[in-house]
């Protein structure tokens, strides 16, 4: 009797460990941190070739929604490939492209002019190197290629813009301190969600393009916001515009509030478009 009773308690402790076994084989890992992984990219249109930035969580394997970033005026710069980081470190894979070809930067406002000019009279190589930088961003492992959006500066908000109004498969476009009197002005081939945040005291965009800008919407029925700061003049969301103000005797200013209200403004637009 004795010995039976031995056997019955070693296989209910048996029991015991394999269940223990397998609760612990169901426990759910742990989420890893954010990681955020920068890289150079190389592309071509078939007349440039473009140096691109591109940055991801590397910690997360789950497909995401991609972003395009446009430059402002003076070229593919550190400030891009910032918003790039900050937008991988909110879940995104963004691609901080390049629109003038080689990676090329202007140091004065008469050579940026200059080359934004070369862009923006240019609309089917311009239309290129934006479709270009879109097929690297839809490749990359960690994209969900159903969902892209793009965001600009200055200039570069003019572009995407631009890019959603000739009809590009754009779920969401976001343009900051940027003109509205495009090249090619809202019309039926619009898809994407618009977002528009400007500086009210921004001289660079007359009362009268922002009239026409949202009439146009306004007569598609279009999913837009546009923010008007008061106070706020151009360039508003880098850090660099009081120096480069200064330098070059331009109406530029940060303003670390409308700043952080456009860039509140932006996730809440992404969260709805995706």
């Amino acid at each position: 009797m004795k010995n039976y009773i031995t056997l019955f308690l070693i296989a209910g402790l048996a029991i015991l460990g394999s269940c223990k076994s397998k609760t612990e084989s169901k426990k759910i890992p742990e989420e890893l941190p954010i990681l955020v992984q920068g890289e150079e990219v190389s592309y071509a249109t078939d007349s440039t070739n473009l140096k691109g930035y591109m940055a991801y969580d590397v910690n997360s394997k789950e497909k995401r929604p991609g972003v395009l970033i446009v430059h402002e005026w003076w070229g593919h710069n550190d400030y891009v490939r910032q918003r790039a980081d900050m937008l991988a470190e909110l879940g995104y894979t963004a691609l901080a492209v390049d629109m003038y070809g080689d990676g090329k930067l202007a140091d004065h406002p008469d050579d940026a002019g200059k080359f934004a000019m070369s862009v923006m009279t240019n609309l089917p190589e311009a239309t290129a190197r934006f479709n270009a930088g879109m097929e690297v961003l839809k490749s990359h492992t960690s994209v969900d290629g159903e969902k892209i959006g793009a965001i600009g500066y200055c200039f570069g908000g003019s572009v995407v813009l631009t890019m959603a109004n000739s009809g590009a498969d754009l779920d969401a476009v976001a343009a900051f301190h940027s003109g509205v009197q495009l090249p090619i002005m809202p019309n039926d081939k619009l898809k994407a969600k618009i977002l528009v945040c400007n500086g009210a005291d921004d001289p660079f965009i007359s009362p009268e393009s922002v009239t026409a800008f949202k009439s146009a919407l306004d007569s598609l029925n279009a999913d837009y916001t546009y923010l008007s700061y008061p106070g706020v003049k151009h360039s508003f969301t880098s850090k660099e515009a009081d120096a480069n103000g200064e330098k070059f005797s331009l109406p530029l200013a940060y303003d670390a509030d409308a700043d952080a209200k456009s860039w509140a403004s932006l996730q809440q637009l992404f969260l709805e478009a995706f």
